[in-house]
Formats: structure tokens, sequence, C-alpha cells
């Protein structure tokens, strides 16, 4: 057995690897901190090496947790934690518009042979406690690559409009902020990965906030310990769908200073908006590895691990 799991109820699910005794990654499902939009989370990520690629709660962004799912703006709500951004007046303490996804229930905890599977179901809820939405969430490790120094996480989220009413998605940028789209999966890299290499297939840097693309890869360097890690985002080919600004994969949120950040946003340009009884599902894989890797490792890579 490759991954092994270990659960504590009521709190956290820890996957190992195995060979070399480092773990992965924790998903931690107790609730934190109301401010902060309380929410299940993955930190810290490891490579196999055992080098953590993510923060959490760091003093600009408390509400910044290793890997999670988000809501920035959902129909003037705020389940993305701390300040909410009102065009006009920046960001605004209004604790009365912080929500919250709580966990109901696992539908399956396993790790068999060469993966590790969370799967999950959890509530969204406005600040009131009003039931919003229901979400089907899947965690899986698996890919472990030990030549390569890499292993992969994908994870997939179906999300359903409980209410009466259409659920709109939005964020900063659709409220007015310029280059701040960010809502969905997001990112936090460690302090280390400031200017850290961002890019595409096509493109890099400077390039890349609000650009498309199928991945996004982020390259960064260690405090304490010598190397480099790079951490992989893809889409799932069926992220596809068509809005206004034409078709979606990835308007891709991402950030490497004042610090490291990566989100595949759900509404940069445009809200998206989610009819009563409709659901959104989307999947995403993130892959994470030794070594400072370049375009042509990174491509010679996926077109291994195709979907």
């Amino acid at each position: 057995m490759t991954l092994t799991l270990t659960h504590t109820h009521g709190d956290r699910i820890t996957v190992t690897h195995r060979a070399t005794g480092t773990e992965l990654f924790t998903y931690v499902y107790r609730p934190e901190a109301p401010w902060e939009a309380p929410k299940p989370y993955l930190h810290p990520i490891r490579t196999l090496s055992g080098a953590v690629v993510t923060d959490y709660r760091p003093n600009d962004h408390r509400w910044h947790k290793g890997l999670q799912l988000t809501a920035s703006h959902l129909s003037g709500q705020n389940l993305w934690g701390g300040n909410t951004y009102v065009h006009g007046e920046g960001y605004l303490a209004l604790p009365e518009r912080v929500g919250s996804m709580a966990h109901t229930a696992f539908e399956e905890v396993s790790a068999t042979g060469d993966s590790a599977v969370i799967a999950e179901r959890l509530t969204w809820h406005p600040y009131d406690g009003e039931l919003w939405a229901e979400e089907e969430r899947r965690v899986e490790a698996s890919a472990v690559d030990a030549e390569a120094g890499s292993w992969s996480l994908t994870w997939t989220s179906a999300v359903t409009n409980r209410r009466a009413e259409p659920l709109r998605f939005g964020s900063p940028t659709t409220h007015g902020r310029p280059a701040a789209g960010y809502t969905g999966l997001f990112w936090r890299g460690p302090r280390a990965f400031r200017d850290g290499r961002t890019f595409t297939a096509e493109a890099d840097g400077g390039d890349l906030m609000g650009a498309q693309a199928d991945w996004l890869a982020y390259a960064g360097e260690h405090d304490g310990r010598d190397g480099h890690a790079t951490v992989i985002f893809e889409h799932a080919p069926g992220n596809d769908h068509t809005g206004a600004k034409g078709t979606h994969p990835a308007h891709w949120f991402v950030r490497s200073d004042p610090f490291a950040a990566v989100a595949p946003s759900w509404a940069f340009h445009d809200e998206l908006v989610l009819p009563p009884g409709d659901t959104l599902a989307r999947s995403y894989r993130v892959t994470v590895a030794d070594g400072a890797w370049d375009r042509d490792r990174v491509t010679a890579h996926l077109r291994g691990h195709a979907w």
C-alpha cells in the first residue's frame, strides 16, 4: 500500500506516503473562527520530500488556509472570510455578511493501494444559517511518482442551489475592483514562495492575471531547507462552459507579490449565475512536485498523466 490514512473523528484526516513517512496533506473539517468563514481546508500540503507548499492564517489574511473552496461574493454574502469588498468604499468589516460551508457527513474515507479518497457532503449558509446550497465533494490523492518526485490531488465539487432564487457567484472584480477575481478553489502558498515563477503553456508571470489556460504552474524556493517545489493546477476538460466572455476553462487569479496565491476563478470578469435546483460541477487536479520544474517538464508530465 502506497498511501495510508488517519482519521481523527470530528477534526481532521491525514494522508501519508508509506515509503517515506511523509504526511502529504491534512484535511481539516472542524469549523474555525466565524469571522474567517468556517469551511474545510487542506493544510499542510507537502511534497514527497516533506517540504510544505501551503500557508495557514498568515498575518495579512487570516482566512487564507492552505487549499480551500471559497465564494468571495455569493448573492451578497461572503463565504471567503474577513472583510468584504464594497465598491467605492474598499474592504469593510461586515460580519453580518460572513457565511460558512459546513461538514455534514462523509460518504467515503479510504486508502487503497496508491490512492486515498475523502468523499464528503457539505452545506453552504449565509450569516443567518439558512440553507443556500448542498455540496458533494471528493478529494483524492493519487499518481505518486517517486522517480519524478511528485504526486497529485484531484478536487471535485458539485454545488446544488437549494434557494428559491438564483445563486450569483461573483468576486471583487465583478464588483468593481480590477485584477481581484478570486473565488472558487484557492491556494495560498508559503511566505517563502513570494516572487516565485508562474507560467502556463503559453505565457509567464505578469501576463497571467485573468488569463485563460488549461493549466498554471507556480515554482517557489523554500525557507529553512535547500531547494524548490512546483505546484501545478489544472482544469478538468469537463469544466468548460460558455458565458458572456466565451469559453471558460480558467480565468486564472494568480499573484506572486506580495504573496503566492492561485485560484481558477469561477467569476473573474462576470458573475456566474446558478438557477434554483441546478448544480455547478467543477474538477481540478493539483500536482505537487519537488524541484523547480520548467515548462517542458510540466508539459511532458501532464502529457503522461491525461485526465
